[in-house]
């Protein structure tokens, strides 16, 4: 009797009103590139084997309703800053390897939040919001701790671009041998081992993986002999190579014996690509079949549709996260706030936050508080949920409208917008407000700067992705 008594006072000391931690858990915050939503066991795949994510989700929150926007650069700002990319001009496609620009430096980041509430800060893996000019650089933005890649796509085994290193640690390129994937892991497992237990730690491990290039060990590649496609194959050992890895991460926690105050959120940066045009610059995809798998959601990567923005995810964290699956819409941008909330963490300093604290949604499966997001805006398209309501305007000439609810048609197949003018009006009202707030696109800036470039004779280098509207013919 006497010892359930002590239990139960020592969970209501760790654990606050409505679920919310009292205390201040370590944060492993595992982002992985271009996934394919469907590419995990836990969403029903049946040829690629994740059983470390798998466990993960098993005993945690599968987190069913997770989104993020519909490409790399975009999401990583959302998830620095807790605020939509539209409003500080990151909307648009990726941060080019040509290019100057970066993520505002007025905007006050996550780690910064972080840092000043006792946490140590680390970024392993990828970073891709500014490479050209340092002070765009992790180490200048709340990050105690930098390893890895700068730009969003490099060679697994050379950690080059374009023949071009990039590969750093706090500030300073790195030359080394070693698949990055592995390289990555290893090196989160050593910053764990560092820790001092008493002491709260944040780690945002960005891996590169499973983005193209396709390349893994032949070792991995070898697991899947039963795929009769070689890029899918490739793509399968990408996969389990970062199961692997993940699993190493949480034998470290083990190891140290931080596993119990260590809260690990995992979910891709956007769906699995599906259209060439967004495959990466690195290999010639016009004659590979892209191997991704967004299973029942329509496109891909650099879509508004369900499949490039609605991502594999999950929230683990023993004792304070019920295992189930989630149902409740959580953001990207929502990250922020209940991440600082759990760290006792000030937002005071960030400017108006479009996240909302979801902690209770993740830790307990209770009725989300959001009700709308924006997938995007951008001066040629725009996407907003409303409750089960979803409307994509592209305004490019012809414009067009789709209409979806996703409580019916998740995989987005029947457009209502002619049987309901009224909603289509409503919330097209409302993406142009929100457009009113935005920034221009530092992409589309930056990209006429080359067209000028190049009208005059200069040579213009390829951009690091695609860009267009694979939604729009």
């Amino acid at each position: 009797m006497k010892q359930s008594l002590i239990a139960f006072l020592l969970g209501a000391v760790l654990t606050g009103s409505a679920g919310q931690a009292a205390v201040k858990p370590n944060i492993v915050h595992i982002v992985a590139d271009d996934l394919g939503w469907k590419d995990v066991g836990f969403n029903g795949s049946t040829d690629i084997k994740t059983p470390n994510l798998d466990k993960l989700a098993a005993e945690g929150a599968q987190l069913a309703r997770f989104y993020v926007q519909p490409m790399c650069t975009p999401t990583r700002a959302a998830l620095m800053t807790g605020r939509y990319p539209f409003r500080y001009g990151l909307q648009t496609a990726v941060i080019p390897s040509v290019s100057a620009y970066g993520l505002d430096t007025t905007e006050w980041l996550l780690p910064q939040s972080l840092k000043e509430a006792g946490y140590n800060t680390a970024i392993i893996g990828k970073w891709h919001l500014g490479h050209a000019d340092s002070k765009y650089w992790p180490r200048q933005r709340g990050f105690d701790y930098q390893y890895g890649a700068m730009i969003g796509e490099l060679d697994y085994f050379t950690h080059e671009e374009h023949h071009v290193l990039d590969w750093y640690r706090d500030n300073k390129p790195v030359r080394e041998e070693g698949y990055t994937t592995q390289l990555l892991g290893k090196d989160a497992v050593n910053y764990i081992s560092r820790q001092d237990p008493g002491k709260p730690f944040y780690l945002y491990l960005a891996f590169n993986a499973p983005h193209t290039p396709y390349q893994a060990p032949k070792e991995y590649i070898d697991r899947y002999p039963n795929i009769a496609d070689p890029t899918r194959r490739i793509y399968a050992g990408m996969v389990a190579c970062l199961d692997d890895e993940i699993g190493r991460v949480v034998a470290a926690l083990d190891k140290k014996g931080i596993r119990e105050n260590t809260l690990i959120i995992f979910h891709s940066d956007n769906g699995g690509t599906k259209n060439a045009m967004f495959a990466g610059v690195m290999a010639d995809m016009s004659k590979v079949r892209i191997p991704c798998d967004n299973g029942p959601y329509r496109d891909g990567k650099g879509s508004l549709f369900e499949g490039g923005t609605r991502v594999c995810a999950l929230a683990n964290w023993p004792g304070h996260i019920k295992a189930q699956t989630v149902d409740g819409l959580i953001h990207a941008v929502d990250l922020y706030p209940t991440l600082a909330a759990l760290a006792g963490a000030s937002t005071a300093k960030c400017k108006p936050l479009d996240g909302i604290n979801v902690w209770g949604t993740i830790a307990s499966g209770t009725p989300s508080p959001r009700s709308e997001f924006v997938y995007n805006i951008e001066p040629f398209r725009g996407a907003l949920r409303q409750g089960d309501w979803k409307l994509i305007w592209r305004s490019m000439l012809p414009s067009s409208v789709d209409l979806y609810d996703l409580s019916k048609d998740p995989s987005e197949q029947n457009n209502l917008a002619a049987a309901h003018p009224d909603k289509v009006a409503a919330m097209q009202q409302r993406l142009n407000a929100l457009a009113k707030e935005a920034t221009k696109p530092l992409f589309l800036g930056d990209q006429f700067k080359l067209v000028m470039k190049n009208m005059n004779g200069e040579p213009v280098l390829p951009t690091d992705e695609g860009f267009g509207d694979p939604e729009y013919p």
